[in-house]
């Protein structure tokens, strides 16, 4: 097949992989973010010596995407494995271990079953590490548009038009929609109607964290594991769950400091109105509670996330195949990729690039 000009819009990891892929068969390819950076929710934070994550602490062990991509972004021998498996839960008193893979069954977590109780990977300087370097690979070979919204795609007979948000419109032979699902029923409204919209419709839920950092004496426990959950998250002020960081992982504090992430699943009026400091607050709080922590914390990282977790319930699964099987209908040129569409997690995000990269050489 002949050079295609292809739009990828979205530069997290889903549309990031797909922009490697296609400039790698010789394609043109234009990538658009709106935001002002790469790696959507995959953002790390260096800090004092602290590595913070603000979204993704890693991928599951058993990925092969996630390595595979690594070593095409030449971060392959960057990969860092989890240095505990013991686990724990908060029962009103103290902390009682857990058995393995207990603790992602009683949080829900969206995965196989076969990657519970496997723990995770991640790289020296975090997870955002992978996408900041794709896109120091890919910037001199494609065009990269950061900051700059796309607001409509529509197809045509050869292929695709975009509109940004100056209203200038583009023209391509395919496009990529790698956002969040909510975003792509606004870019494909007008050209695939109620089909699109629906996806408004789909359940989202919100996070919100704070990573704290204390001197390793003031946490009388030894955290000796990769942290704890809360079945009972009203205990400890709301929080569901509470990571050892820097036992969980290499790299992550300095010697004789901590770093303990504590994770909200908060309402929408206490996202919206809670101050940062508020949420350190409750997370000293908890800590002091679960860990006889004392003292404040050195530094607080609060990080938010409004409406960024799919559900990937049965409605969510139909809402998505319509509109593929609608955009398929009118031949167009225009695919879905990621973890808002094709599964929830980094790995399923990096497997949907990785087929839609193909899909388009068909």
């Amino acid at each position: 097949m002949s050079m295609q000009r292809i739009a990828v819009i979205g530069a997290g990891i889903a549309g990031l992989t797909v922009a490697l892929r296609r400039e790698q068969l010789g394609d043109r390819v234009s990538l658009f973010e709106a935001s002002a950076r790469v790696g959507g929710q995959l953002h790390s934070e260096i800090r004092d010596g602290f590595v913070v994550e603000h979204g993704a602490e890693g991928f599951v062990a058993r990925s092969e995407a996630v390595p595979t991509l690594a070593l095409a972004a030449g971060i392959g021998d960057r990969i860092v494995d989890q240095l505990e498996q013991r686990s724990y839960r908060f029962d009103g008193r103290g902390l009682v271990e857990l058995l393995p893979g207990e603790a992602g069954r009683l949080l829900g977590f969206q995965v196989s079953s076969d990657d519970l109780g496997r723990g995770i990977r991640s790289f020296v300087d975090g997870m955002a590490e992978l996408p900041a370097r794709l896109a120091v690979e890919l910037a001199p070979r494609i065009d990269l548009h950061l900051q700059r919204a796309i607001e409509r795609v529509s197809p045509r007979p050869s292929g695709v038009t975009l509109r940004d948000a100056r209203g200038q419109e583009l023209e391509f032979d395919a496009a990529v929609i790698a956002t969040t699902a909510r975003s792509a029923a606004s870019l494909l409204g007008d050209a695939f109607g109620s089909v699109a919209r629906s996806l408004r419709e789909s359940a989202l839920l919100s996070s919100l964290t704070v990573s704290l950092a204390y001197p390793r004496d003031a946490i009388q426990h030894p955290l000796d594991g990769t942290g704890f959950i809360v079945p009972e998250p009203d205990s400890l002020g709301g929080a569901r769950a509470v990571t050892f960081s820097s036992n969980k992982l290499p790299n992550r504090a300095p010697s004789g400091q901590v770093l303990l992430r504590s994770f909200f699943r908060p309402s929408e009026h206490d996202l919206l109105t809670l101050s940062d400091a508020a949420w350190a607050e409750r997370a000293e709080h908890a800590l002091a509670i679960a860990l006889s922590a004392h003292g404040p914390a050195r530094h607080s990282f609060v990080s938010r996330w409004a409406d960024a977790l799919p559900v990937f319930d049965p409605d969510h699964r139909a809402r998505v195949s319509a509109l593929e099987t609608a955009m398929r209908g009118e031949s167009s040129r225009i695919w879905l990729a990621g973890a808002a569409f094709h599964g929830s997690g980094i790995d399923a995000a990096i497997r949907s690039g990785e087929a839609t990269a193909l899909a388009l050489t068909a």
